[in-house]
């Protein structure tokens, strides 16, 4: 129930909320010695660090995280746990965390790869699957302004993606429209852009909302461009 809570608050961009949730869902997981999920709480909130300026509290959580958990827990628990590594990585910054956060996503892909059929995993797994590990690929190799290894990525992912999954289906689409920015393809990125901001507006979430003021900025970098000019202007 904590879990839920914070990620909620979380979601909703009410962070100092959710800090306290947090540890009172690490309390009770700690009580029950659950290190699994433990490490999930914490990973979780090492997540919150890294995408809210404290990027080198996200690193050592994230960290903590997966040491929390151990070499026992559940393959797509320890792939999340590293995927979470990876991008904390990324957001500190640096050519040294941009090395180490490539290392963690082969690990997180080579760890998912042993889960099969026969391996029990708890039920909050249920949506860590062989798309997750290629997602976060594709976001560090955006953050990293590698866009021509991000795009094939995400569009492989997003071809095949629920399109009821909305919330998640326009944050993952702000990331292929950043990286088309970065590729040089302002019309891709325009059209793109277009469509995270419509999806956004349907969703209650200051997650997807910082998204759409992300993908705005960096679409203004090709004002100039008709098909930018009219999401810009749409949007504003």
């Amino acid at each position: 129930m904590a879990h839920i809570a914070e990620w909620i608050a979380s979601d909703a961009g009410r962070h100092a909320e959710a800090e306290p949730i947090y540890q009172l869902g690490l309390s009770a997981v700690e009580q029950a010695e659950d290190h699994t999920l433990a490490g999930n709480l914490a990973g979780s909130l090492a997540y919150q660090f890294s995408n809210t300026g404290r990027a080198h509290d996200g690193l050592a959580l994230a960290r903590a995280a997966l040491d929390e958990a151990g070499a026992d827990a559940p393959p797509r628990a320890r792939a999340l746990f590293l995927d979470r590594v990876a991008w904390a990585h990324t957001k500190a910054g640096g050519r040294a965390h941009a090395q180490h956060a490539m290392r963690a996503l082969g690990e997180a892909a080579e760890t998912l790869a042993e889960d099969s059929a026969g391996t029990e995993s708890p039920a909050w797994l249920y949506w860590v699957d062989a798309g997750e590990p290629q997602v976060m690929e594709a976001r560090v190799h955006t953050e990293l302004r590698r866009p021509l290894r991000a795009v094939p990525l995400l569009r492989d992912v997003l071809g095949r993606y629920d399109a009821t999954h909305t919330r998640e289906l326009a944050l993952y689409l702000s990331w292929l429209a950043v990286a088309y920015t970065d590729a040089n393809e302002p019309g891709e990125a325009a059209a793109t852009a277009a469509r995270v901001v419509s999806l956004s507006a349907d969703v209650a979430s200051e997650r997807t909302a910082e998204r759409v003021r992300v993908v705005l900025a960096r679409l203004a970098e090709y004002a100039e461009v008709p098909e930018v000019r009219v999401v810009l202007d749409s949007a504003t």
